[in-house]
């Protein structure tokens, strides 16, 4: 049943199409094989070694300069998870997921990015509010795609945000299962800065904390 809910619940959040498996920048390995073209984006990372922080393209453009860093924790709550890949793609600041095509012809979202979290189980994204469509009814969001060691990559609820005007016309239900993976905003010195824990679970599975 609460499977059912969940997936209820991130119809109602968004209309947009999930396009986790169609997108890419550039590959991580030398070869490009079959299923290249099909595989999660969070693969398709270009460089040799991933850090704790990453910033969108475009960044600096942006007038709504958003921050969101954290922790990643193992399932107890207390213990950092190192080596865990986050990554993320989004809307541009007027709604629209920009679409490109790589030299191979791989579609990909390109306002993205990854970042590999460091000892301490931190992480630190870069990049600007996304906007959304005139009249749409989805919530801004950023999708989120997640991979600890020797574990299946994970699709997220996305990040949603405190401040979004159609909060309160969200059934219960859906408003509760939106406040777990919800950023708080605060601004500081110019920028939108937003705190977010995560726990990894024994099962493939995590939370937000």
């Amino acid at each position: 049943m609460k499977k059912i809910l969940t997936l209820a619940c991130l119809v109602c959040f968004s209309a947009i199409p999930f396009f986790a498996n169609a997108q890419e920048l550039a590959d991580n390995s030398e070869s490009y094989g079959v299923d290249y073209k099909n595989r999660s984006a969070l693969y398709d990372y270009s460089e040799i070694n991933l850090n704790s922080v990453d910033t969108v393209p475009d960044y600096s453009d942006k007038l709504e300069k958003l921050k969101i860093t954290g922790t990643i924790y193992q399932s107890d709550g207390v213990t950092p998870a190192k080596d865990v890949i986050l990554y993320v793609f989004q809307p541009d600041d007027k709604g629209n997921y920009n679409m490109k095509r790589d030299e191979h012809r791989k579609r990909y979202v390109y306002h993205r990015a990854w970042v590999k979290t460091d000892a301490d189980g931190k992480y630190t994204f870069y990049t600007f509010m996304p906007g959304k469509m005139i009249r749409s009814k989805e919530l801004k969001q950023i999708h989120r795609i997640i991979k600890e060691p020797g574990k299946a990559e994970q699709e997220l609820a996305p990040f949603f945000f405190n401040d979004d005007p159609l909060i309160p016309e969200l059934t219960l239900a859906c408003r509760a299962e939106a406040v777990k993976s919800m950023l708080r905003i605060e601004e500081k010195d110019g920028m939108y800065i937003a705190t977010k824990d995560i726990k990894l679970e024994k099962t493939n599975s995590t939370t937000d904390l």
